[in-house]
């Protein structure tokens, strides 16, 4: 799937991202408007495309002053699949909260982030998707190899305090990762990139700032945990 136009898993032409566009706009558009939201096409397709789509029904056209504006008519049998070329990216996350939530062994925290989460990838990016998990079976917090005292307490006060997943748990953990690989290439037909860490690691990278969570930051979408944060909430559960 082409990530930054879905609407091409279904037509080639310009009239699936027109009617995406205007089925998330919430307000009548002009043509330059409709083409300053568009994946691809020119002005002068999308006013061809317009103008069939006002022909067939599903778009209405209204003079406002100077300006014809054009908005999807919700009032169109057809107007529910517009709708749905409209949120086909959000469907893939939807996909995937639902997933993680139906996991025996649950992430404490996963977020989409790159191309994907940006909406610039195409339909050969990967889907690149953080998994952060509960501490395997011999994990250590990384404060512990700290040179500061502080440091090495807080470390050793987070182990005895955090649940540690036991090896059968992390062989299920493997198992509901290796099938969501199968299962989101099956949905988009990209390949799903995973990084996995521990609650630990991930609070290791919030703390030093890297660019894995500099950019997780800033393009990420949450699509499992209460929180972003997910050692503190590793600790709270096991309080």
């Amino acid at each position: 799937m082409d990530l930054r136009d879905p609407t091409s898993a279904v037509t080639a032409t310009l009239d699936g991202p027109v009617l995406a566009v205007l089925a998330n706009a919430g307000k009548p558009l002009t043509v330059g408007e409709v083409t300053a939201h568009m994946p691809r096409g020119s002005e002068v397709g999308v006013r061809r495309s317009l103008a069939r789509l006002v022909e067939q029904g599903i778009v209405s056209a209204t003079e406002m002053g100077r300006n014809r504006v054009h908005e999807l008519n919700r009032d169109h049998v057809a107007a529910p699949i517009a709708v749905q070329l409209g949120s086909l990216r959000l469907e893939v996350w939807r996909r995937l909260r639902a997933k993680l939530s139906s996991w025996r062994i649950k992430p404490l925290y996963a977020s989409v982030f790159g191309s994907a989460a940006r909406g610039d990838g195409d339909s050969e990016s990967d889907i690149d998707l953080l998994l952060v998990h509960a501490p395997f079976p011999g994990e250590s917090d990384p404060r512990r190899r700290s040179a500061t005292l502080g440091h090495q307490l807080a470390g050793l006060a987070a182990e005895l305090a955090a649940l540690q997943l036991t090896e059968k748990d992390v062989a299920r953990w493997r198992s509901q990762v290796d099938q969501l690989h199968h299962e989101v290439r099956s949905w988009t037909g990209n390949p799903l990139q995973v990084i996995q860490t521990s609650g630990y690691e991930w609070g290791d990278h919030k703390r030093r700032r890297t660019s894995l969570y500099t950019e997780i930051s800033r393009d990420g979408i949450q699509v499992a945990g209460e929180t972003a944060d997910p050692l503190a909430a590793l600790l709270r559960a096991s309080g």
